[in-house]
């Protein structure tokens, strides 16, 4: 074999159909199970490498990565390596967002009928030689089906719903609903969704906001007939509070195959009568196993010949005059993206991200990825890059708008991004100075303030004497601390005034009440900045 042939390492098992894609580019060898030790003193020697979830691709591990020039992960999730520390090496990334839609989908209806007819209830009794014809169970037609992120994975659910002749609504702030009409899903807010629906099924990435979701409060809310449905992450419930509802008969049950810990042989919902369950089997099956594989197969193929891949997960090289102007402004990218999705109402229908002063002076790609990422970092699984963000919009109905301008105003580089919903336009604006980012503006009203600590609260209150005391008073007696805060007066003498406030903890439910019970306030917002 000629010494220029790429050598490819797979590090875990991969379906032979992939396999077979990978030997049309170069040399294959296959060694699962290697060491952490063992696999870093051979890496060097391969062009590519391939893992799926067990394997851990460190920083150290890539410290010495030789002519490694891709790594390949099929399915979507890629916790399991070092994005960035792969980055800097110049090495590329790629996914399957797509290898496993079908099949989770499918899981999830399928435990939505088991749960409901009782199959695995009767399965056993009868195997257990008892002959029941007791056990009764309700028809899917005509009942309501809550779809909790409209994804991939949650659109292919929705329709799946719409063809068993199903009702389906659904929450997504990021989906438009002229999109959703198209497959006959209509758009409500989560609370709403709770209170409608018959089956509630998830399909969110876990994340710091999405984090037990489904709370105490969550479920409280569903109908006593109600059943809940998880095939995406089992941090997303509160375990022990859906066992609780459970039990005292709040509702009627829920089917699971994701669990906060696992393997979750010892978890209380395990051992409920009320609950269906399978040990992570959304994803396996030999269609997804194999499309996933394929897909990734055929994406190292095409790097090693000098082809681009299809779905990169980190991004192209920038410039490194471009990045010095963007740096500074990926943090307020971030930061401003939080802002924008956490105190917007309603269904997204564009988005505009307008930069001004220098930074419209070169491509501002990045910053755009940075806010796609932060605006959507709750509803969507697969990671955003500048191969794929305006397909990732488009694909959830939002219209993308990129504008520039060369005058900052007061300032030498700003930053704006608004968003359009159904209900109005939010808009916020921001700087960096000295290397942190600083919110300038929130609609009409103008701030200063450098969003940090855990959280942010944003009030629209009656300008008048008084309600700054007020809000720091109620702060004060829940031991709240506040690290900044600013007032901003709206545009007439005597009307209303903004109020943002730093926190270092994320604001309890019961502390944001009594804020909006304070005489005068219009309005507030919890902003999650961790």
């Amino acid at each position: 074999m000629e010494e220029s042939t790429p050598r490819i390492l797979v590090a875990e098992a991969i379906a032979e159909d992939a396999i077979e894609i990978l030997r049309t580019a170069g040399q294959v060898d296959i060694k699962k199970g290697l060491p952490p030790e063992e696999l870093k003193q051979i890496l060097g020697e391969y062009d590519a490498l391939v893992v799926r979830s067990q394997t851990k691709v460190t920083a150290d591990l890539l410290s010495n990565p030789g002519k490694l020039r891709i790594i390949g992960r099929p399915g979507v999730g890629v916790d399991n390596i070092d994005v960035e520390a792969a980055s800097r090496h110049g090495i590329v990334v790629v996914n399957s967002p797509l290898g496993n839609t079908i099949s989770t989908a499918e899981h999830s209806i399928a435990l939505m009928m088991s749960l409901v007819r009782q199959i695995p209830k009767a399965h056993g009794e009868l195997k257990g030689g008892k002959w029941n014809r007791s056990l009764k169970g309700t028809e899917l037609r005509g009942k309501t089906l809550g779809v909790v992120g409209l994804g991939k994975i949650g659109t292919q659910v929705a329709e799946m719903g719409r063809g068993l002749k199903m009702n389906v609504i659904a929450y997504d702030p990021f989906v438009a609903q002229d999109w959703a009409d198209r497959i006959g899903v209509v758009m409500v807010e989560l609370d709403e969704l709770l209170k409608q629906s018959d089956f509630i099924t998830l399909h969110l990435p876990l994340t710091p906001n999405t984090d037990k979701l489904i709370d105490a409060s969550k479920l409280a809310l569903m109908k006593p007939t109600a059943m809940l449905i998880n095939c995406a992450r089992g941090k997303l419930v509160d375990e022990q509070a859906l066992y609780d509802a459970l039990e005292s008969g709040r509702i009627a049950g829920a089917a699971l195959d994701v669990y906060s810990v696992e393997p979750a042989t010892d978890n209380v919902l395990v051992k409920s009568d009320k609950v269906v369950v399978t040990p992570h089997l959304a994803a396996s099956t030999v269609e997804a196993e194999r499309n996933a594989g394929t897909d990734v197969a055929r994406q190292v193929a095409d790097v090693l010949r000098g082809l681009p891949p299809t779905t990169p997960v980190n991004a192209p090289i920038i410039p490194a005059e471009h990045m010095a102007l963007l740096n500074p402004f990926m943090d307020v990218a971030v930061k401003l993206g939080k802002i924008a999705a956490g105190i917007m109402e309603g269904q997204v229908k564009e988005l505009i991200v307008r930069a001004e002063g220098e930074i419209a002076s070169v491509a501002i790609d990045p910053i755009k990825v940075e806010v796609i990422r932060a605006l959507l970092g709750t509803t969507i699984e697969e990671r955003v890059t500048i191969t794929n963000a305006d397909a990732v919009a488009k694909e959830r109905g939002l219209r993308l708008r990129e504008e520039r301008d060369t005058d900052a105003g007061n300032y030498t580089s700003s930053l704006t991004i608004e968003v359009v919903t159904q209900k109005g336009r939010t808009s916020v604006s921001g700087t960096s100075f000295q290397g942190r980012a600083y919110l300038t503006k929130v609609n009409d009203y103008t701030l200063q303030i450098e969003p940090q600590d855990i959280a942010m609260l944003f009030t629209e209150h009656v300008d008048k004497p008084g309600m700054i005391g007020a809000v720091g008073s109620v702060m004060g007696q829940n031991g709240i601390n506040i690290s900044q805060m600013q007032v901003s007066l709206g545009a007439h003498a005597g009307g209303t005034a903004m109020m943002a406030l730093c926190l270092s903890q994320q604001l309890p439910d019961d502390v944001f009440q009594q804020v909006l019970a304070i005489e005068g306030m219009l309005k507030a917002k919890v902003v999650n900045l961790s």
